[in-house]
C-alpha cells in the first residue's frame, strides 16, 4: 500500500474481477485491508487479491482546531451540543463512530451552516446517547437552552441531539421552555458523517434556516424525505420517531408541520407562535420523575400496577388499545377493580392509544364506558411520550397536584400543541 495512505482515508480498492470504494480502517488482521463501504457495513479484502489501491480523498484529522466563521451580513445564532450521530464520525481503528473529540470539528465536517448564519456561541453540556438521557439531562439542555435565548445577539438556537429518544426532548422541551419569543430547533442525524448517504449536512442547513426564522417553538427539522430536497420542521410535541434508519424517519402525528424548510427558502404550512423579542421567556422546569409508561396487551394483569404503587410512583399512562381499551371485568382478567383500587389510593391513571393516528374515545364501546367510570383521565389525541412527559412536569407543580381535578384539567389544556382538536390523517 503506498506510504500516503492511512485508516480513514477515502479509497477504491480494484480486485480482479471488481472494484470496492470506502473508507479504509484499520486492520488488525496481518494480510487484510478493511474497508467500510458507503452502505455502512465493513468488509476485509486479502491483500494477495488487490491489484491497486489508489487515494480518492484524504480523511479529516479532527485533531485539528478550526475558528468559527463570522459574517456581520448573517444572522446570529447559538448551538448546544448533546451528542447522538450527527456529533460522530468513524473510529478508523475499529469500523464503529465515536463522539468527536471536541465541539469545534463538528463545523469542519459541516461547513455549510456557515453559508446561513453566523454560529456566536457553542455549549456542550454533556455528550451522551439519547438513550443514556433523563430528566437531569433535559433540564440540564433546557437552563442552557434559556441562557443562550436571552442574549440578545442570539436570533435562535439549534440542539443537536441522538435519534432514538429526540421526541422525548422535543416534548419536554415544549413544556419546561415556556412564553418561546425565539426559535428553539433541535435536529439530528441517523447517519453518521462519514458516510455518502449522511443526512446530516442538510438537516444542520435547514435546522440554521429555522433558528433564524419567525417561528418561535420548539421544533424538530430533518428531513421529509429519504431524499435531500427539504426538511419539515415539525412540532415538539407532535413528532414521533417511525424508522429506524431511514432519514425521514421523523413524522408529525395528528398535525400539520410548521413549515417545509429548503436550503434557499421556507414555505409556511400551518399556524405557530411568532418570534417576539419583547416577550418574556420563562424556565419551569419542574418534573416528577416517579412517572411511568405501560402498554396494555391482551391478557396482561393488572397486577403490575402494584409494582409502581409499592414503588411510590405519582402517575402512570397507560397505553391502551384503539379507542382506549383494556381487558374489563368480562375478560379472565380484568382491569376494572385494580384501576378502581390503585386511584382510591392516589395514583394518577392517564390512557393513550397505541394508535398511532386518531385519538382516545371510552363513550363508544361499553367497556371503554366501564373504563372511564373508574376515574382514568383519558387524553384525547396526545402522544403516549408526550402525555408520560407532561403528567411528570404537571404532577412536579404542587398547585396543580394537590387534587385530581386539577390535574386532568392542567392534562387536558393545551400548552404546546399537545393536543388537536382537529386530527390530520
Amino acid at each position: 500500500m503506498k506510504k500516503n495512505i492511512h485508516p480513514g482515508d477515502r479509497v477504491k480498492i480494484s480486485l480482479p474481477n471488481e472494484d470496492y470504494s470506502g473508507v479504509l480502517l484499520e486492520s488488525t488482521e496481518p494480510g487484510i485491508i478493511m474497508l467500510k463501504l458507503d452502505s455502512g457495513y465493513n468488509i476485509g479484502l486479502n491483500k494477495r487479491d488487490i491489484l491497486e489501491v489508489r487515494l480518492i480523498k484524504k480523511g479529516l484529522d479532527i485533531k485539528e482546531k478550526i475558528e468559527l466563521k463570522k459574517d456581520r451580513e448573517k444572522r446570529n445564532i447559538a448551538m448546544i451540543i448533546t451528542g447522538g450521530t450527527i456529533a460522530a464520525r468513524l473510529n478508523p481503528r475499529r469500523g464503529g463512530v465515536d463522539w468527536l473529540d471536541t465541539p469545534e470539528n463538528l463545523f469542519k465536517f459541516y461547513p455549510e451552516i456557515f453559508d446561513k448564519v453566523n454560529v456566536i456561541k457553542l455549549e456542550v453540556p454533556f455528550m451522551k446517547a439519547s438513550e443514556d438521557m433523563d430528566f437531569r439531562d433535559w433540564k440540564k439542555i433546557a437552563k442552557t437552552t434559556e441562557k443562550l435565548l436571552r442574549d440578545s445577539n442570539v436570533d435562535g438556537v439549534i440542539i443537536t441531539h441522538g435519534t432514538d429518544f429526540l421526541h422525548y426532548t422535543s416534548a419536554i422541551l415544549s413544556f419546561f421552555l415556556r412564553n418561546l419569543n425565539k426559535p428553539v430547533v433541535l435536529t439530528y442525524s441517523q447517519r453518521s458523517i462519514d458516510r455518502a448517504s449522511s443526512d446530516a449536512n442538510l438537516n444542520l442547513q435547514c435546522a440554521a434556516l429555522a433558528a433564524i426564522s419567525d417561528i418561535a417553538e420548539v421544533m424538530l427539522v430533518g428531513h421529509a424525505s429519504s431524499n435531500d430536497d427539504f426538511c419539515y420542521a415539525m412540532p415538539g410535541t407532535k413528532v414521533r420517531k417511525m424508522h429506524t434508519s431511514r432519514r425521514d424517519a421523523f413524522k408529525v402525528v395528528n398535525a400539520r408541520p410548521f413549515a417545509e424548510i429548503y436550503p434557499d427558502k421556507i414555505i409556511k404550512v400551518s399556524n405557530y407562535r411568532l418570534r417576539d423579542n419583547g416577550r418574556k421567556l420563562r424556565l419551569d422546569t419542574k418534573f416528577e420523575e416517579k412517572v411511568a409508561l405501560v402498554k396494555i396487551y391482551p391478557g396482561q394483569s393488572p397486577d403490575i400496577l402494584d409494582y409502581y404503587m409499592k414503588k411510590k410512583y405519582k402517575g402512570v399512562i397507560l397505553e391502551m388499545s384503539g379507542l382506549g381499551h383494556a381487558p374489563t371485568k368480562r375478560a379472565r382478567i380484568g382491569w376494572t377493580k385494580k384501576l378502581k383500587e390503585v386511584q382510591k389510593k392516589g395514583l394518577i391513571i392517564c390512557a393513550t392509544s397505541q394508535c398511532i393516528f386518531g385519538r382516545v374515545n371510552p363513550l363508544v364501546y361499553s367497556n371503554g364506558r366501564e373504563l372511564l367510570e373508574t376515574g382514568i383521565i383519558y387524553l384525547e389525541d396526545m402522544l403516549a411520550e408526550t402525555a408520560l412527559l407532561k403528567l411528570g412536569w404537571v404532577l412536579g407543580h404542587d398547585e396543580w397536584a394537590k387534587s385530581k381535578e386539577k390535574i386532568k384539567e392542567v392534562m387536558l389544556k393545551n400548552f404546546s400543541h399537545e393536543l388537536n382538536d382537529r386530527l390530520v390523517e
